[in-house]
C-alpha cells in the first residue's frame, strides 16, 4: 500500500483527532523544556556516574514497558477513553512531584511514575486514532501527523524555555503538568462531541491469556518487535548517552550544544517528514524502512569519528540521524496498524510498547560502554547493530502469522 499526502485527507480528520494533535503539541512542547536535561540535573546535583544515571532511567523505562503492554490489551476490553484519563491524571501528579523532588530516591520513584504514565497513555491513544479514522490511507496520514506535531512541540519547547529562562530548570515540570491537565479537559469535551467510537464487530478476547496466545503465534510481529527494539536501542543514545558523553568531555558551550542538537533534530523532522513521505510514496513500507536504516548506520559512524570540539560536526551527524528518524519512526505505528486485527488493535499497539525495551536498556548499556570503552565504541557498535536490524527487516516476509478468522470464531465460542 502506497502513501497519500493531501489536504483532502487532512480535512477528513474528525475533531477528536485535531484535539489529540493540539494536545500533543502543548504537552510535548513543555515536556522538552526540561526532560532532555534530566541526566545533566542528576549529574550536577548528585555527582552520580554515567552508569548510575543510565540505571535509573533504564529501570524506570523497563518497568513501564510491561505495564504499557497490559494497558493496550485492557483498552480493547474497557475502552480507550478510560485508560487515557487514568494515565493522564497520573501524568499530572508525576510532573508536579518531579518539580519538587530533591533526593536521588525521590527522582527514581517519580521518574518511574512518569514512565508508567507514558506507557499506559501511548497504546490506547494510537489505537484510538485507528478507531476514529476508518480509511487506511487517511489513518496513515493521521499517525504521521501525530509524530510530526510531537516534533513541532519538541522544537518550540526548548526555544520558549530559553527565552523565559526555563530550560533545564526543575520547576518547569509544573508547566508540563498544567499542559496535561489542559489536554484532559479538552479530551473530555471532544469525546462528548464525537459520540460513540466505532469499534470492530469481532469480539476482543476476554482473557489476557487468549490475547497472549494469539500474539505468541504471530512470528512476524515478534521479529518486527526485535528489529525495532534494536533500532530504539541505537537511536536512544542520542537522548541519553550522547548528552552524558558531551557533559563528561566538557565540550565548549555544553548547554548551547545540547539545545542545538535537540532543535536540529526537531527542525529536520518538521521540514522533511512530509516531503520524504511524498518522495517515497511509490515505495513499500519495508523499502522506506531499509533506506532509513542505512542513513541511521552512517550517522552512527559519523558520531563515532567526530572530533569533540567540532560543533558543526555534531549538528551534521544529528541532522542525518534525524532524517533517518523521519523515515523510520512514523512508520512503526503505521506498520502495527496494518498488521493488527481490528478487535486486537489495543493489544498490538500494546505489544509495540516492547519497542521501548531498546529505549529502556539504552541509558544503562550506553552508560556502561561509555564508562568502560568510550564514545567511539559506543557509536561504532550502533552502526554495526544497524546491519542486524536491516537483516531482520529483510526476513520479515518469511515469518508466519495466525489465522485470525479462525481465532475470532474460537473467541466467540468461548465468550
Amino acid at each position: 500500500m502506497h502513501s497519500d499526502v493531501s489536504l483532502a485527507r487532512l480535512k477528513q480528520f474528525p475533531l477528536l483527532m485535531w484535539i489529540l494533535l493540539i494536545g500533543d503539541f502543548i504537552t510535548r512542547g513543555s515536556f522538552y523544556m526540561v526532560w532532555p536535561f534530566l541526566a545533566v540535573i542528576l549529574y550536577e546535583r548528585f555527582g552520580i556516574s554515567a552508569t548510575e544515571v543510565g540505571l535509573i532511567l533504564s529501570s524506570a523505562a523497563l518497568i513501564s514497558v510491561f505495564i504499557g503492554f497490559i494497558g493496550g490489551a485492557l483498552s480493547d476490553r474497557f475502552g480507550r477513553h478510560q485508560l487515557m484519563f487514568a494515565s493522564g491524571i497520573m501524568y499530572v501528579a508525576s510532573f508536579c512531584l518531579l518539580a519538587e523532588v530533591d533526593t536521588v530516591f525521590g527522582f527514581i520513584v517519580v521518574i518511574t511514575s512518569c514512565s508508567i504514565a507514558k506507557a499506559i497513555w501511548d497504546p490506547p491513544t494510537s489505537a484510538l486514532i485507528a478507531d476514529i479514522v476508518p480509511d487506511s490511507k487517511t489513518r496513515e496520514l493521521a499517525l504521521q501527523s501525530r509524530y510530526f506535531i510531537v516534533n513541532v512541540g519538541a522544537a518550540i519547547g526548548p526555544m520558549v524555555g530559553v527565552w523565559f529562562g526555563l530550560t533545564g530548570q526543575q520547576s518547569s515540570f509544573y508547566i508540563t503538568a498544567g499542559a496535561f491537565a489542559t489536554l484532559l479537559v479538552m479530551l473530555q469535551l471532544a469525546f462528548k462531541y464525537h459520540g460513540q467510537i466505532r469499534t470492530s464487530s469481532a469480539k476482543a478476547p476476554t482473557r489476557f491469556k487468549q490475547t497472549l496466545s494469539i500474539l505468541g503465534q504471530d512470528k512476524l510481529l515478534q521479529c518486527l518487535i526485535l528489529a525495532n527494539v534494536l533500532c530504539m536501542l541505537i537511536y536512544a543514545q542520542m537522548d541519553t548517552t550522547l548528552i552524558q558523553y558531551l557533559t563528561r568531555a566538557e565540550v565548549p558551550d555544553l548547554l548551547a550544544l545540547i539545545s542545538s542538537l535537540i532543535l536540529t533534530n526537531a527542525l529536520v523532522i518538521i521540514s522533511s517528514q512530509f516531503l520524504l513521505l511524498k518522495m517515497m510514496a511509490g515505495l513499500t513500507l519495508e523499502t522506506r524502512i531499509q533506506i532509513g536504516l542505512v542513513m541511521l548506520a552512517i550517522s552512527q559512524f559519523w558520531l563515532a569519528v567526530n572530533p569533540l570540539e567540532f560543533f558543526w560536526g555534531w549538528i551534521g551527524a544529528i541532522a542525518l540521524m534525524s532524517l533517518a528518524e523521519a523515515i523510520l519512526f512514523p512508520t512503526m505505528n503505521v506498520h502495527i496498524d496494518r498488521l493488527a486485527p481490528e478487535n486486537l488493535r489495543g493489544a498490538y499497539f500494546g505489544a509495540a510498547s516492547f519497542y521501548s525495551l531498546g529505549y529502556a536498556m539504552a541509558p544503562f548499556l550506553g552508560g556502561v560502554v561509555l564508562d568502560w570503552l568510550g564514545g567511539f565504541w559506543l557509536f561504532a557498535a550502533g552502526a554495526l547493530l544497524c546491519l542486524v536490524v536491516i537483516y531482520l527487516y529483510a526476513i520479515l516476509p518469511k515469518m508466519t502469522r495466525p489465522d485470525f478468522e479462525k481465532l475470532t470464531s474460537q473467541v466467540k465460542e468461548l465468550g
